[in-house]
């Protein structure tokens, strides 16, 4: 307890320049008589701290004293630079040499353990200069126009006040205010096919959070996998809700929205996925895969 409020002095003190030890004790809950002794535990330490009497008088630290990176544990001086590192990447800022300057000082190489790629494979980096553009234009609140490829629809263009970027079930989406249809929509990053950021910009709000069916008022889907199948359906679902059987196959077991996106995704295992329930879901499958087969039978 004494070692953290000691700390905790000399921080403070860095942040204000000096106070008096009626306003440490003060501030720190213990007796005046308290914050001397401490004040005289910091100076054994070998902290340049005094106090002056008088009337501008007070508890100071020596001019140009700079907190020694022996305070750190050898965890935290790695955690720094590994949350350097991840906004480098993340955010795009040179901060290369703030890195090598901190590894010096902190004598621990600076390992280059994380690599964030936006692009698809085969991509050439578009991807990330949509994603460099798009946080751009968050940033600095200006107006984008896009053309999206809809779940129903053409093609279509639009004007968008983007604010926010987010990652969910291993892809990247947008949070935007759509002035077509003057209301929040989420845009996924791959189905955005080009950009251009506007001139215009628009004042800044705290969008509120669309309504979210609860994943309880789902249906639940049952379907199993051949063994064979298992690296796409560890992809594609959560460990708990997949249960291996003794001949390898899987059980998965979750809920899932009933939409156009349930079927897409469910044909996309061709003849690698049996459902066992709910029946009905069988129709819909059969019936798509039918038309399917019309389409290319000649």
């Amino acid at each position: 307890m004494q070692e953290s409020r000691l700390f905790k002095i000399v921080y403070y003190l860095l942040d204000k320049g000096q106070a008096t030890a009626p306003e440490l004790a003060e501030k720190f809950e213990v007796s005046v008589r308290t914050i001397y002794r401490d004040i005289d535990a910091l100076s054994a330490a070998g902290i340049p701290i005094y106090a002056e009497a008088g009337r501008n008088g007070g508890i100071h630290l020596m001019n140009g004293f700079v907190l020694d990176q022996a305070v750190l544990s050898k965890e935290e001086k790695q955690e720094i630079l590994t949350a350097l590192q991840s906004i480098h990447i993340m955010q795009n800022i040179d901060s290369s040499q703030i890195l090598q300057k901190l590894s010096a000082i902190f004598h621990l190489d600076s390992h280059n353990w994380l690599e964030v790629d936006f692009s698809r494979w085969g991509n050439n980096g578009f991807d990330n200069k949509k994603f460099d553009l798009l946080r751009s234009a968050v940033i600095h609140c200006k107006n984008v126009k896009i053309h999206y490829a809809g779940s129903y629809e053409q093609i279509s263009e639009r004007i968008i006040q983007p604010y926010k970027l987010i990652y969910k079930a291993c892809a990247w989406y947008l949070k935007a205010f759509c002035t077509e249809k003057q209301a929040l929509r989420i845009f996924k990053l791959n189905r955005i096919l080009d950009l251009e950021i506007l001139q215009e910009s628009f004042p800044y709000r705290k969008f509120p959070e669309p309504a979210e069916i609860p994943a309880e008022e789902y249906p639940l889907v049952t379907l199993r996998f051949p063994q064979e199948m298992a690296y796409r359906v560890y992809d594609e679902f959560d460990q708990t809700q997949i249960h291996r059987q003794a001949d390898g196959a899987l059980i998965v077991s979750a809920k899932m929205p009933e939409d156009a996106w349930l079927t897409g995704f469910l044909l996309s295992f061709a003849a690698q996925v049996d459902i066992l329930s709910p029946a009905y879901l069988k129709e819909e499958i059969a019936k798509q895969a039918k038309l399917i087969y019309e389409k290319y039978k000649t």
